[in-house]
C-alpha cells in the first residue's frame, strides 16, 4: 500500500466528536484533472494540499477530503454499482448559504432538497460524479416510520414529512446576508456521508453494520435503501441502495467515479478487531499494512480503514 499524507491524524471536527467512525478521503477517478480542479477546488471551495505524484489532494484544516486521480478515460456511466454521491458537510447555516449562492452565481444546476435531518443541494462534477453539500439539522428530526410499502419521516413537531421535499431556498440563503459568497470552505468542513449503489441490499447492509461497525438506523426495504449511523446525533453516515438493480456491477476500468474511500475507526485496538471480524465473515482483506486494512464490500467497492485516537 502506498504511503501518503494521513487523513486520520488531525482531530475530528466538532460535529463528529461523538461518532465512532468518521471519513478520511474519498478518492475519485476523473478524466481531465484541470477541469476537475476548476470544479472541486475553485468552485466547491476545497484547498489544495501536499500530494503524491499522480493525484491531487483537496481538503480543509490539513485534512484531505477529496483525492482526484486522472485515471479515467470516460465519464460516469449508468446502471452500475459504486458511488451514488459523496457528501461534504459544512459547519453552519451561513456556510451552507455561501455555497448555495456561489453555485447559483456560477450557473451550476442544483437540486436543493430538504431531508428534515439535513438540508442539501446536489450538483454534478464535469465527469458526472454527484456531490451533495449538506447542512446537518438533526434537531429538526423526530423519527422514521417504515411500512410494508412506504417510508415516512416525522419532524420534531410530529408532522409527517417526505424525505425529499423541495428546499426553501430563500430561507436557506438568508443567513449569508450581504456576506462574501466566494470564500473557500471553512475550518470544520468534513466528509459527512457516502451513499452507494449496490446490487444486493441485505449483504451490503450486513457488511457495513457487522464488519465495519456502523449502527443500523433504518433498513428501508420498501424503497430499496438502508441508512446507518456512526453512533452520534446524525443518523445518515453511510447509505446504500439497490436502485440500479440486482445485476448492477462495478463500471468498466477507466470510468470516472469512485476509486476507494477511507473510513477512520476511533479508539485504540479498533483496527485489529475489524481485521478479525473481516476474517471471520469472509470479506477479502486486500492489505493490512501501514496501519490500515483494505477491504472490498459485497458490491466491489474498495474501502480503506484506518484508526485514530479518540
Amino acid at each position: 500500500m502506498s504511503t501518503y499524507p494521513s487523513s486520520a491524524t488531525p482531530a475530528a471536527p466538532a460535529g463528529l466528536r461523538c461518532d465512532r467512525i468518521t471519513y478520511g478521503a474519498v478518492h475519485l477517478d476523473v478524466v481531465d484533472l484541470g477541469r476537475s480542479l476548476a470544479f472541486w477546488r475553485d468552485l466547491v471551495g476545497l484547498g489544495e494540499l501536499p500530494s503524491l505524484p499522480g493525484e491531487v489532494r483537496l481538503g480543509v484544516d490539513g485534512r484531505a477530503l477529496i483525492v482526484l486521480r486522472p485515471d479515467a478515460v470516460a465519464p460516469v456511466g449508468r446502471g452500475h454499482a459504486g458511488l451514488y454521491h459523496v457528501a461534504i458537510h459544512v459547519p453552519s447555516a451561513e456556510e451552507f448559504a455561501r455555497v448555495l449562492v456561489r453555485l447559483a452565481k456560477a450557473g451550476v444546476p442544483q437540486s436543493p432538497t430538504d431531508h428534515v435531518f439535513s438540508m442539501a443541494t446536489y450538483v454534478h462534477d464535469p465527469d458526472g460524479i454527484m456531490l451533495e453539500i449538506t447542512l446537518e439539522t438533526p434537531e429538526r428530526f423526530g423519527s422514521v416510520e417504515i411500512g410494508q410499502r412506504s417510508v415516512s419521516l416525522f419532524d420534531n413537531d410530529g408532522r409527517r414529512r417526505s424525505a425529499t421535499e423541495p428546499l426553501d431556498v430563500i430561507a436557506a440563503v438568508a443567513p449569508l446576508g450581504q456576506g462574501d459568497a466566494d470564500r473557500p470552505l471553512p475550518s470544520g468542513t468534513y466528509i459527512g456521508h457516502v451513499h452507494l449503489h449496490v446490487p444486493e441490499l441485505r449483504a451490503s447492509h450486513r457488511f457495513y453494520r457487522d464488519v465495519i461497525g456502523f449502527q443500523e438506523h433504518a433498513y428501508m426495504a420498501p424503497i430499496g435503501m438502508s441508512d446507518l449511523s456512526a453512533g452520534g446525533r446524525f443518523p445518515h453516515r453511510i447509505a446504500i441502495n439497490d436502485w440500479h438493480g440486482r445485476n448492477a456491477r462495478q463500471p468498466a476500468p477507466g470510468t470516472a467515479g469512485l476509486a476507494r474511500f477511507e473510513l477512520v475507526l476511533r479508539g485504540e485496538g479498533q483496527l485489529v478487531r475489524l481485521a478479525e471480524r473481516a476474517a471471520s465473515t469472509g470479506p477479502a482483506v486486500a492489505s493490512a499494512e501501514d496501519g490500515s486494512v483494505s477491504l472490498r464490500d459485497p458490491a466491489g467497492n474498495e474501502v480503506t480503514v484506518l484508526e485514530a485516537a479518540l
